[in-house]
C-alpha cells in the first residue's frame, strides 16, 4: 500500500538524520543509491511481455478524442472529484511548515511525515475491505470530511499537539480516499482504456498539486498559515458537493 510505502521511506531517513546529528546533506547523498539500483534493475532486469498479435486496424492515439470519449461520463466526473481534491490537499510539506511554526524543531520534520503515512497504511487496508462490503462513494464522501477536519484544526491549532492530531486526521484523509478513488476509476472504464483513464488522472492530478501548491504558498506568504488551510476546506466542501453529486448520478 502507499502508505506503507511511503512510512518505510520516511523512517529510515529519519534514523539517518538522527544518526548523521542532522546533515542533511549526507542523508540525500544516501537516498541516492537505492534510487540508482531501481534504475539499473529497470534497465537490465526488466522486459515488455509478449503481445499477441493484434487484427490490422488503424492505430490511433489512446488520448484521441474518440478514445478519450469511450472513458464515459462517469470516468470524467471522478477526474473532476479527484482534481478537486487534489486543489484542496494541496503538498505535504505545508504540513511540515506548519509543524515548525507551531514549535517543532528542524531534527524532528520528518516525524510530521512518519505521523501521516503511519495512519494512512493502517488505514487504506480496512478501508479497502469496507469499501468491498460498503458503498465506496459514501466512503469517499466520508473522507472528504476528515480533510475538512484537519484543514479546520491545522488552521486553528494552538499548539504542537493539536496540530500533529490534524496531521493524523490528514493520513486517515489519505488511506479513505486514494485506494477509494483508484478503484473507482478502474471500475468506470473499459479494462482496455484503463492504462489511459490512469494516465489521464494522474495529469490531472498533477497538474491541480502544482497549482494547489503555488496558490497555498501564495495564501501563506500573504495571510499566514490559517488562510492556506481554511481555503483547502473551502476546495474540499466544493468536491464534497461534487461526490455527492455523482453519488446520486451513479447508483
Amino acid at each position: 500500500m502507499a502508505g506503507e510505502r511511503g512510512t518505510r521511506t520516511v523512517v529510515p531517513r529519519f534514523t539517518l538524520i538522527a544518526a548523521s546529528g542532522g546533515d542533511i546533506h549526507l542523508v540525500f547523498w544516501i537516498a541516492v543509491i537505492p534510487a540508482l539500483l531501481a534504475v539499473a534493475v529497470l534497465v537490465v532486469a526488466v522486459r515488455e511481455p509478449a503481445r499477441p498479435a493484434s487484427p490490422a486496424t488503424t492505430a490511433r492515439s489512446p488520448i484521441h478524442p474518440s478514445e478519450l470519449m469511450r472513458l464515459g461520463p462517469t470516468y470524467w466526473r471522478l477526474v473532476t472529484v479527484g482534481t478537486v481534491l487534489t486543489l484542496a490537499r494541496f503538498s505535504e510539506a505545508f504540513l511540515i511548515l506548519r509543524a515548525q511554526d507551531l514549535g517543532l524543531v528542524a531534527t524532528l520534520v520528518p516525524l510530521v511525515l512518519v505521523v501521516m503515512n503511519v495512519v494512512y497504511g493502517l488505514v487504506a487496508y480496512p478501508m479497502g475491505i469496507l469499501a468491498d462490503r460498503k458503498d465506496p462513494k459514501l466512503l469517499l464522501c466520508a473522507g472528504f470530511g476528515v480533510l475538512v477536519a484537519a484543514d479546520v484544526i491545522l488552521a486553528f491549532a494552538p499548539n504542537l499537539w493539536v496540530g500533529v492530531f490534524g496531521v493524523a486526521l490528514w493520513g486517515l484523509h489519505m488511506g479513505m480516499t486514494q485506494g477509494l478513488l483508484a478503484s473507482l476509476v478502474s471500475a468506470a472504464v473499459p479494462a482496455d482504456r484503463r492504462g489511459t483513464a490512469f494516465g489521464v488522472y494522474n495529469l490531472a492530478g498533477g497538474v491541480a498539486l502544482l497549482l494547489a501548491s503555488v496558490l497555498a504558498g501564495a495564501l501563506w506568504q500573504s495571510y499566514g498559515p490559517g488562510s492556506t488551510f481554511m481555503v483547502g476546506a473551502a476546495f474540499t466542501m466544493v468536491g464534497l458537493i461534487g461526490a455527492v453529486t455523482l453519488l446520486r448520478r451513479d447508483p
